[in-house]
């Protein structure tokens, strides 16, 4: 999943987190997937992300992400992050560039995941995971949008062994002034090493996102990234990092913990 909100410096705290019953994306890539978290199972993250561009540095940290599996095949998601505007005060890029740095509360995400087909022999599997961008941050001062806007997506699927495949687009539709609406896409690999670590790469393009943005201009980017699995399953250690190969300059990281939990099946085990 792209985080919305513009991430934050490498340096931040390591958190707790968990690994999904089933394989599955998002954090701490770009690239989302779309397996929703299983029926009546959670998932708790603690991250810190950071986005940048020549015309600013924004970050998300402490952020504190949740989703539930709410039905079968449907999963709610809701993120609250803290954050900075650091606009990088290049004359170039004035005036949306230039200003003081800021930190606080920054936008909220909300959104639904949706399986709408399973995976199959030949087939992958295909979802929806709609995202609003709700605005809570102080916009005055660089710390949110002012006004909601929406990501629309779909992603695609397909396992193989130890091989994950995920992909898919998306259009961005942001109605405030100095923004713009804009089309993205992600593609990704991972493949487990072994019952403690997995490795990840991805290409991930986005274009324009306005004046008002710090992604002023389109963007390909390559991330590589890490799962680290505690001796606990249902922990598991997030990072990725990634730099601009096309477009615009742009770096990308994301560090954080990860953690999930769910209803017991009649053998004392957790359902999958």
């Amino acid at each position: 999943m792209r985080f919305p909100l513009r991430c934050f410096p490498l340096a931040l705290l390591v958190l707790l987190a968990a690994a999904p019953p089933l394989a599955a994306q998002g954090p701490p890539f770009q690239t989302d997937d779309p397996v929703p978290v299983d029926y009546g199972h959670y998932e708790f993250y603690i991250f810190g992300a950071v986005d940048g561009t020549p015309v600013a540095l924004n970050s998300a940290g402490p952020a504190f992400e949740f989703n539930w599996g709410a039905l079968p095949r449907l999963q709610v998601h809701a993120i609250l992050p803290f954050g900075n505007s650091a606009p990088m005060n290049s004359a170039v890029y004035a005036p949306e560039g230039v200003g003081p740095l800021a930190f606080g509360l920054t936008d909220m995400e909300v959104g639904a995941k949706i399986a709408l087909l399973k995976e199959s022999k030949y087939f992958p599997q295909v979802g929806t995971f709609t995202m609003i961008e709700l605005p809570s941050g102080d916009a005055t001062r660089g710390l949110g949008n002012g006004k909601a806007w929406y990501k629309l997506p779909l992603w695609l699927q397909k396992n193989a062994g130890p091989w994950l495949f995920d992909g898919g687009a998306g259009y961005a539709v942001n109605p405030q002034q100095g923004y713009r609406n804009y089309a993205y896409t992600g593609w990704l690999i991972k493949r487990e090493l072994n019952k403690r670590l997995e490795l990840g790469a991805e290409v991930f393009a986005h274009g324009a996102e306005g004046e008002a943005a710090a992604q002023t201009q389109a963007a390909t980017m390559a991330d590589l990234g890490l799962y680290y699995h505690f001796k606990n399953p249902d922990h598991q250690l997030l990072a990725a990092y990634g730099h601009t190969i096309a477009g615009q300059t742009e770096n990308y990281a994301y560090l954080g913990l990860y953690w999930t939990w769910g209803k017991k099946d009649q053998t004392g085990g957790e359902e999958h």
